[in-house]
C-alpha cells in the first residue's frame, strides 16, 4: 500500500530507461527514499543502479530521467540532481488532494484481510515464580507483533504454552509443604504468584545449607548438590505427579490456581490477551509418535543404548537426542509434538515463537527438524529471538530472589509518572480518579514504548526515570502530543472532516507533516513483514515531532484564511488518528486531555 505517486514515479522510471536507454528493467530495481531536509524535494531516485544501462554518469543519468519525468508525470513540479540522487519536487496540489481523497477516509491505514492465518506464541511462563523483566518485553513484543499482523491483514491467533510441570515446579510445592504452614496468598497479604515464587527462593536457600552441610562431612560439591535430601525430595515428587499421585495432583492443582489467578492480572495490567492456551503438563508425552515417524522416514537413527537421535551436521548442527534410552523424552520431542498439535489445530500458514535468543540453537534444531521430516508447514516457523533487558542496578537471577518483578516495576511506572506529570502540572481540573488513569495511562506508556522503540534482537537497558521524559524519545512525549492535537480540536467542537478545502499551497511544516501521514500504511508493511515493532515505534515519535513543529510555526485556530484554518484541522485529525492508531499497536493507550 505505497503512496501513490511512489508507485508512478517507479512505473515511470521504469519506462524512462527503456525510452532513454533501450533497457527492459524490472520494478524491484527502482529504489525510491525520502529527501534529505538539506536538499530541495520531497521523493528520491537513487540512480547509481541505473548507470549501468544509461553508460553514462550518474550526474547525466540524474539529469535525463528527472527531465523525462518531470514532463510525464504532472505531479513532478521540478528537480535537482546531487551525485547519483534525483530529488524530484512533488507539486502542492498532489498533497492537498492526497489530504483530501485518501488520509481523511475512515479506512485510511486499513489493510484487507489476506485470507491467511498467523499464531504468535509469547508469553510462557513457568508457573513457579512471578513474571519478571524479560517476561514483559516477551509479553509487549508478542502482543505488538500480532495486533501489527492483524492489522495488516493476517487472522491472528495468540497462544501461551505454559511450563506448569517439571523439577522446578516441585520445588516450590515442596518448600510451600515444609517451610509453609498452611500459608495462602488471602493469609499473607501476596498475589498468588508471588507465594509461590516464595517458596522457590525458600527452597533454593535450604537447598544451598543442605549442600553446605554435605560438603562439611567430607563430601564434593557436585556429589553434595545430588545427595542433598531437599532436591531427592523433590525429585520424588516429580515422579508422584507423572504416576498421577491424588495429593500430589491436588497440591499441585491448588498452587498452580494460586499462579493463575496472580498471571490473569499482571496480563490484565500489562494490557496483553491470549486465544488459546496450551500446558506442558498436557504436552510433554507428546512427539513420541514423531520419534516413531522420524524412525520409520529414517530421518532418525537408534543408538545402541536405545536412545533415539537426528543428524544434523550437513545443515551445520550437530547430532541431537530426540528419545532417551529408557523411553522419556527430552524438551525437543515435546516441541515437535506441540508443533504438530498447534498446526492440526489451527491450520495456520505462519507460526512465530517469541523467545529469547538464549533459546536461538534450539529453534534451528526444531525447525531443521521438522524439514527433514518433510512437514509442509515447517518453512513457515519463525522464531522472534529478542535480547535480555538490563536495569541500571544490573542482572538478575529468580532463584536467589533478585529478580526485577514485573507488578513492582509497573507500581514503580506509576509512581515515577504520578512525579513527573504533577511536577509539570498536566493534571490541572482532573479529579482523583482521572489523575489516577492518567498516570497509568503514562507510566504503562513510558514502560511499553521504551521496550518496544528498540529492535527486538538487541539487549537494552531500562532506565524507569529516563523512560518518563515528556521532551525525549518517549511514549510520554507522544502521549502529551496527542493530547495537544485533542485540546486543538476540543477547542473548535471539531468532529469529521467533510468536504474539501480549497487551499492552494502548502507550507514546508504541512508538506512534511502530510509526507509523514502517507508513509503510514508502508510502515505497517515493513513492520509487519520483519516483525518489528520498533518500525510503529519510531515513526510515531517522528509524526509526533513533525506536528509539533508544524504546530509552533503554523498558526491553526487563528489562521489568516477560514480555509486554512479548516485544512489545518482536518491535517491534525488524521495526525491525531494515526498517532492513536500507531500506538495502540504498540499496546499503548493515549491520554485525550493532559
Amino acid at each position: 500500500m505505497a503512496n501513490p505517486i511512489q508507485e508512478t514515479l517507479i512505473e515511470q522510471t521504469v519506462q524512462a530507461v527503456k525510452q532513454l536507454y533501450g533497457a527492459e528493467i524490472p520494478a524491484s530495481q527502482i529504489t525510491l527514499q525520502e529527501t534529505r531536509k538539506e536538499f530541495e524535494g520531497q521523493i528520491t531516485v537513487v540512480v547509481f543502479p541505473i548507470t549501468r544501462y544509461s553508460k553514462k554518469s550518474p550526474e547525466q543519468t540524474g539529469q535525463d530521467i528527472g527531465a523525462y519525468l518531470r514532463e510525464k508525470v504532472t505531479d513532478v513540479a521540478g528537480f535537482n540532481v546531487v551525485k547519483g540522487f534525483l530529488n524530484l519536487s512533488i507539486a502542492d496540489s498532489y498533497w492537498i488532494n492526497l489530504v483530501q481523497h485518501v488520509l481523511l477516509k475512515d479506512n485510511y491505514g486499513v489493510f484487507p484481510a489476506n485470507g491467511k492465518k498467523i499464531m504468535v506464541e509469547y508469553s510462557s511462563p513457568n508457573t513457579n515464580k512471578p513474571l519478571h523483566l524479560g517476561h514483559i518485553r516477551n509479553n509487549l513484543l508478542g502482543y505488538s507483533v500480532a495486533e501489527i499482523l492483524k492489522a495488516y491483514g493476517y487472522d491472528i491467533v495468540k497462544a501461551n504454552l505454559v511450563n506448569d510441570r517439571g523439577i522446578h515446579i516441585c520445588k516450590s510445592m515442596l518448600a510451600w509443604q515444609k517451610y509453609g504452614n498452611g500459608e495462602t496468598p488471602e493469609t499473607a497479604g501476596l498475589k498468588g504468584d508471588h507465594l509461590v515464587g516464595k517458596y522457590y527462593v525458600v527452597f533454593d536457600k535450604e537447598y544451598k545449607k543442605e549442600i553446605e552441610e554435605l560438603v562439611n562431612q567430607g563430601q564434593k560439591e557436585e556429589e553434595a548438590k545430588k545427595n542433598a535430601p531437599l532436591i531427592l525430595a523433590a525429585q520424588e515428587m516429580l515422579q508422584k505427579w507423572e504416576a498421577n499421585d491424588e495429593e500430589t495432583i491436588s497440591l499441585w492443582k491448588t498452587m498452580n490456581g494460586w499462579v493463575y489467578k496472580g498471571f490473569d492480572s499482571t496480563y490484565e495490567k500489562l494490557g496483553v490477551d491470549f486465544d488459546k492456551f496450551y500446558y506442558e503438563s498436557d504436552t510433554y508425552l507428546l512427539g513420541k509418535d514423531i520419534v516413531e515417524e522420524g524412525l520409520s522416514k529414517g530421518v532418525f537413527f537408534r543408538k545402541e543404548d536405545g536412545s533415539v537421535w537426528v543428524d544434523l551436521t550437513e545443515q551445520g548442527l550437530d547430532e541431537k537426542l530426540v528419545l532417551r534410552g529408557d523411553g522419556t523424552s527430552v524438551y525437543i520431542t515435546q516441541d515437535l509434538g506441540t508443533a504438530q498439535l498447534k498446526y492440526d489445530e489451527f491450520k495456520m500458514d505462519e507460526s512465530i515463537y517469541v523467545v529469547g535468543n538464549e533459546q536461538d540453537y534450539h529453534f534451528k534444531v526444531l525447525f531443521e527438524i521438522l524439514k527433514k521430516l518433510d512437514k509442509s508447514w515447517a518453512n513457515g516457523l519463525f522464531h522472534l529471538s529478542y535480547g535480555m533487558v538490563d536495569l541500571p542496578s544490573g542482572k538478575m537471577k529468580s532463584r536467589e530472589g533478585t529478580v526485577v518483578d514485573a507488578d513492582d516495576l509497573m507500581a514503580e511506572m506509576f509512581e515515577t509518572a504520578k512525579v513527573r506529570t504533577e511536577e509539570l502540572g498536566k493534571t490541572e481540573g482532573f479529579s482523583e480518579e482521572e489523575k489516577n488513569a492518567l498516570y497509568e495511562t503514562v507510566g504503562m506508556g513510558a514502560l511499553k514504548y521504551f521496550l518496544l522503540k528498540v529492535d527486538p534482537k538487541k539487549r537494552l537497558l531500562f532506565d524507569p526515570n529516563e523512560s518518563v521524559d515528556f521532551q525525549g524519545h518517549t511514549g510520554p512525549f507522544i502521549q502529551y502530543t496527542h493530547a495537544r492535537i485533542k485540546s486543538v480540536l476540543r477547542r473548535v467542537d471539531y468532529t469529521t472532516a467533510e468536504g474539501t478545502v480549497a487551499i492552494s499551497s502548502l507550507s514546508v511544516y504541512e508538506r512534511d507533516l502530510i509526507q509523514a501521514l502517507a508513509n503510514y500504511p508502508t510502515v505497517i508493511e515493513t513492520a509487519a513483514k520483519e516483525f518489528s515493532p520498533a518500525q510503529v515505534a519510531n515513526y510515531v515519535y517522528e509524526l509526533a515531532k513533525l506536528y509539533n513543529k508544524f504546530y509552533h510555526e503554523e498558526s491553526i485556530l487563528k489562521a489568516e484564511e477560514e480555509v486554512v484554518k479548516e485544512f489545518r484541522l482536518h491535517l491534525s485529525a488524521v495526525a491525531a488518528k494515526i498517532i492513536s492508531e500507531g500506538m495502540r499497536l504498540l499496546g499503548i493507550r493515549v491520554p485525550e486531555r493532559m
